[in-house]
């Protein structure tokens, strides 16, 4: 079974209003925001791809290590039953680390179906692509939109035991109270007995956290600024990039590492009729990546009501896949 769903195909403009809605409301608000779900257009999906290949941004090989080093590890502590289950991944990309994972099952003969979900329907017929032809045997659907969304559908779809996949730190796109609430909606969207594995990126020297992001390179600028490129082309605005700046930072004391565009001079934008004034070094609030203590992980297990199955760590300890089981309801 191969299958590809779009949750947008029954309303063509969907996706461009919610843009138009999300960008609008968030440039007009104070302080001004945009929504890093945003960053995945063709061209965002291709300068991330060169993110995740530098040596500073230290994530992806941190988590590649653990699916690829650690495999069956991993497959124990989520297929601890006989029966065959599906195994769901949030923003699943281009599925580089959990490709491991999916060729470990097939090969040992677990019965599961894969279901990589993505707002992204470029990156979904990538990895389609790929996966037919490296796991010809893989069980495959693929379903494009948002999280929640998809997660209802893959339950229409099936009713076998869920685990879902949460990788690359992508709860830390989401600031400690935002995560809780993720956390807690996803354990409620769920059944007992399912489970989850969330990988999350540890605290550890300031210096090379702020270098993953602040690339000598300018790939993590040229990232951000992209998104202003999508906002022009798709929402007909006239953003001047030369007049933006990306800047990042991090606190090792929250854990909070953030990035910003800054307006190098006083400015206004056209979004279609609608004018955005900026003033001379305001920020546009792009996305926050955070990283966590051991004790916050603990916390959010414990408020958002799942059990701890088990956690494996990479080999320099800098990264963490964690295994929640939702409790019996």
């Amino acid at each position: 079974m191969n299958l590809q769903l779009n949750a947008h195909s029954k309303v063509g403009n969907t996706q461009t209003d919610g843009f138009r809605q999300d960008v609008l409301e968030g440039l007009t608000a104070n302080p001004k925001k945009l929504s890093s779900k945003y960053f995945y257009d063709k061209t965002g999906d291709r300068i991330f791809q060169e993110i995740m290949a530098m040596p500073e941004y230290y994530l992806t090989q941190c988590e590649l290590d653990i699916f690829k080093n650690k495999t069956a590890d991993l497959a124990r502590l989520i297929t601890s039953e006989k029966e065959p289950f599906d195994l769901i991944e949030l923003g699943a990309g281009d599925a580089m680390k959990s490709t491991f994972l999916l060729r470990y099952l097939v090969e040992k003969g677990i019965k599961f179906t894969y279901m990589p979900i993505d707002i992204s329907g470029n990156i979904l017929s990538v990895l389609h692509e790929k996966l037919n032809k490296e796991l010809p045997d893989l069980d495959i659907v693929s379903l494009e939109g948002e999280y929640f969304e998809m997660l209802h559908k893959a339950a229409s779809l099936s009713d076998r035991r869920k685990v879902i996949l949460f990788l690359g730190s992508n709860i830390g796109n989401m600031d400690i109270g935002e995560a809780e609430n993720f956390c807690a909606d996803l354990n409620s969207n769920l059944v007992s007995g399912d489970r989850i594995l969330i990988g999350f990126d540890l605290k550890k020297n300031p210096h090379t956290i702020l270098n993953a992001y602040n690339d000598p390179n300018g790939i993590t600028a040229r990232f951000n600024l992209n998104l202003l490129t999508r906002i022009n082309r798709e929402l007909h605005a006239d953003f001047d990039l030369e007049q933006f700046r990306h800047y990042q930072t991090y606190d090792p004391i929250t854990g909070a590492c953030k990035s910003y565009l800054v307006s190098l001079k006083d400015q206004k934008v056209l979004i279609e009729d609608h004018s955005i004034s900026f003033k001379e070094n305001e920020l546009i609030d792009m996305e926050i990546s955070q990283k966590f203590s051991a004790e916050k992980i603990e916390e959010l297990r414990t408020k958002s009501g799942f059990e701890t199955v088990g956690e494996i760590r990479d080999s320099k300890k800098w990264f963490v896949d964690a295994v929640w089981q939702v409790s019996n309801k």
